[in-house]
């Protein structure tokens, strides 16, 4: 097995623009992934084949994306042993709340880790801190990214000061 590989499933083409979120990322990352869109209820043998050959074809995580109740991520956790992100996208249905539960009340033993709604980009990191697990190049790149979104943070941080003139609460910029 060479390089690391990220598999992202899409369960339709409607939530492609959330997932393609997660590509982009994994690419900042110099992470390789494949994105495919494969439906568990449309095609169901072509989602079993993935799953079930996954960790020989050199997967090491697998990040899976639906909408409404569709159960791509758990029916990809069935068929196989590598960890498998959730990513529950919204929808006009329900508000996204159906593909949430879909995903994180899973049976015991089967366990799909997911991420917010509509947060590709988080299921990407968590991806990406899962390889690091392994490979100390994708573990500094880790550390940078986070390092870069808490430098964006100090920049951006106000600190909550008490107003004496007024007794209310104002911002003053860190010092």
């Amino acid at each position: 097995m060479s390089d690391p590989l990220v598999g992202i499933l899409v369960e339709s083409k409607t939530d492609l623009p959330v997932m393609e979120q997660a590509s982009r990322q994994l690419e900042d990352l110099g992470i390789a992934h494949t994105v495919d869109v494969m439906s568990a209820h449309r095609n169901p043998d072509a989602v079993r084949e993935f799953a079930s050959g996954a960790a020989s074809a050199g997967y090491e995580v697998i990040i899976a994306g639906a909408g409404r109740a569709a159960h791509l991520p758990g029916v990809v956790a069935a068929h196989t042993p590598l960890p498998v992100i959730g990513v529950p996208c919204l929808s006009d249905h329900l508000g996204g709340a159906d593909a949430l539960y879909s995903m994180v009340q899973m049976p015991l033993g089967v366990p799909v880790a997911t991420v917010g709604l509509d947060s590709a980009r988080n299921a990407a990191i968590l991806a990406a801190q899962i390889l690091a697990a392994g490979d100390p190049d994708i573990a500094a790149k880790v550390r940078e990214l986070r390092e870069e979104r808490s430098q964006k943070d100090r920049e951006h941080r106000e600190v909550l000061t008490r107003d004496g003139d007024t007794g209310g609460f104002g911002f003053q910029a860190p010092r």
